[in-house]
C-alpha cells in the first residue's frame, strides 16, 4: 500500500516524535498517545491494515510498524516522566512552607518535676556506682509483704492501706505494690552479691490529702556485700543529700526507729531553716525527717537464699514527690497529678537539658 511504505513510515515517525518533544504538559502528551497509539490512532490503524497486504508486503511493513510503535511508546513514556517531574517541582515550589515563621512558645512542653527529680536521683546514684532495677506495679503478697518480714496478720500490713485485687481460687490476692521494696527481693533472689541497686517507681496506697496521694513515687536503695555496716549507709546518704540539694555540706542525724525489713532501723533527719515560710536545706537549727533506712534484716537475707553470717547490707527509701516539693517549693502534692498546663509551665523544666553532676542537676 502506497501510504504505508518505508518512506511514508519514516515521515510519520519524524512527525510524531517531533510532536512528542513539543508536548508542553501531561495533558498534551496523553492526547498525543491516544491520537497515535489508541484504538483509532494513526499507528494502530496502519497495524490493522496489515491483513490486506500480500505476504511480501507484511514481511517488510509489519516489522517497520512494530518498531515505530515501540519507539514511539518509549518516547512518550520518557516525555511523560519529564513533564511529571516538572509539574511536581512547580507544585512543591508553589506549596513550600515558610520555615522562618516564628515558633509558638506557649505550645512548648516541659519536664514534670517528678520526672526531673527521678533523673536527678538516677544521676547521683549512678555516679556512686548503683545500678538501676525495676519491677512490676502489680505484686503478690510474698514479694510485697512476706519476704520483707511482714508475717501474716502483722499490724504493719494494715498501715500500708493496700489496694487488693479480687481473690483467686486459692484465696490469694494480687495487689498494687505499696513500696518498691519488692524489687529488692527480686534482685536478691536472682543475683549474687555484691549488689548495689536503686529501684525508683510508682507505688500505691489508699490515702489522699495535701501531702499524700493514692499513687506516688518512691526510690529505694540496696547494698549487699561482705563487711557492710551502718557507717557505709551514713556516708552514702550524707553524700546523696549534699549532691541532691546542691549544698557543700548537710547536717543530719539518725533516730532509732522500727521497720520490719531492717534491723537496726533509723529515720534520717536533715538540718534546715524553716523561717520565712520556706524550708532551706543545709542551714538553720531546725530538723526535717527525710527518709527511712537501716541494715537489712537477717530474716530477709535468709528468705532470699543469702547467709547473714557471710553477707550484710543496708537499705533506704524515700518519697520522690516529697523531695520535689522540698527542693522546688511546691506546696501541695495533689497538684502533681492535676494535669494543669499553667502549673506545669511554672514548675516544669527545660526538656533539652538533662540533669548531670558536671554542670548541675537543676
Amino acid at each position: 500500500m502506497s501510504d504505508s511504505g518505508p518512506d511514508d513510515l519514516a515521515s510519520l515517525e519524524t512527525r510524531l516524535l517531533d510532536a512528542v518533544d513539543a508536548a508542553a504538559d501531561e495533558g498534551a502528551i496523553e492526547a498525543l498517545r491516544v491520537a497515535a497509539l489508541g484504538k483509532k490512532g494513526e499507528v494502530s490503524e496502519r497495524l490493522k491494515s496489515l491483513g490486506g497486504m500480500s505476504p511480501e508486503q507484511r514481511q517488510i511493513i509489519g516489522p517497520a510498524l512494530n518498531g515505530l510503535r515501540d519507539r514511539l511508546t518509549a518516547a512518550i513514556t520518557a516525555r511523560k516522566t519529564v513533564l511529571a517531574d516538572a509539574a511536581l517541582d512547580a507544585r512543591l515550589l508553589a506549596e513550600r512552607v515558610d520555615v522562618t515563621l516564628p515558633h509558638r512558645p506557649s505550645q512548648r512542653g516541659t519536664i514534670h518535676p517528678v520526672s526531673q527529680v527521678m533523673d536527678e536521683l538516677v544521676a547521683i546514684f549512678s555516679d556512686m556506682g548503683f545500678a538501676l532495677a525495676e519491677g512490676p506495679d502489680i505484686e503478690d503478697d510474698f514479694h510485697n509483704f512476706t519476704a520483707l518480714n511482714f508475717p501474716p496478720r502483722h499490724p504493719a500490713r494494715d498501715m500500708h492501706d493496700t489496694f487488693f485485687f479480687e481473690e483467686k481460687d486459692d484465696a490469694s490476692r494480687m495487689l498494687l505494690r505499696t513500696h518498691t521494696s519488692p524489687v529488692q527481693i527480686r534482685t536478691m533472689m536472682s543475683q549474687k552479691p555484691p549488689i548495689r541497686i536503686i529501684s525508683p517507681g510508682r507505688t500505691f496506697r489508699c490515702d489522699s490529702d495535701q501531702t499524700h496521694t493514692p499513687m506516688f513515687h518512691q526510690i529505694e536503695g540496696l547494698v549487699i556485700d561482705r563487711n557492710v555496716h551502718m557507717g557505709h549507709l551514713k556516708g552514702t546518704l550524707m553524700d546523696f543529700l549534699a549532691a541532691f540539694f546542691e549544698v557543700d555540706d548537710v547536717k543530719a542525724r539518725f533516730r532509732p526507729h522500727h521497720f520490719p525489713f531492717t534491723e537496726p532501723s533509723a529515720e534520717m533527719d536533715v538540718g534546715c531553716d524553716r523561717s520565712g515560710g520556706e524550708i532551706r536545706i543545709g542551714q538553720g537549727d531546725d530538723w526535717l525527717e527525710i527518709l527511712g533506712c537501716g541494715m537489712v534484716h537477717p530474716n530477709i537475707l535468709r528468705t532470699c537464699g543469702l547467709d547473714p553470717d557471710e553477707y550484710q547490707g543496708f537499705a533506704f527509701g524515700l518519697g520522690v514527690d516529697r523531695l520535689a516539693m522540698l527542693k522546688y517549693g511546691i506546696p501541695d502534692l495533689r497538684d502533681f497529678f492535676a494535669a494543669d498546663t499553667r502549673w506545669l509551665g511554672h514548675y516544669g523544666f527545660e526538656p533539652t537539658i538533662q540533669p548531670n553532676l558536671a554542670t548541675g542537676l537543676s
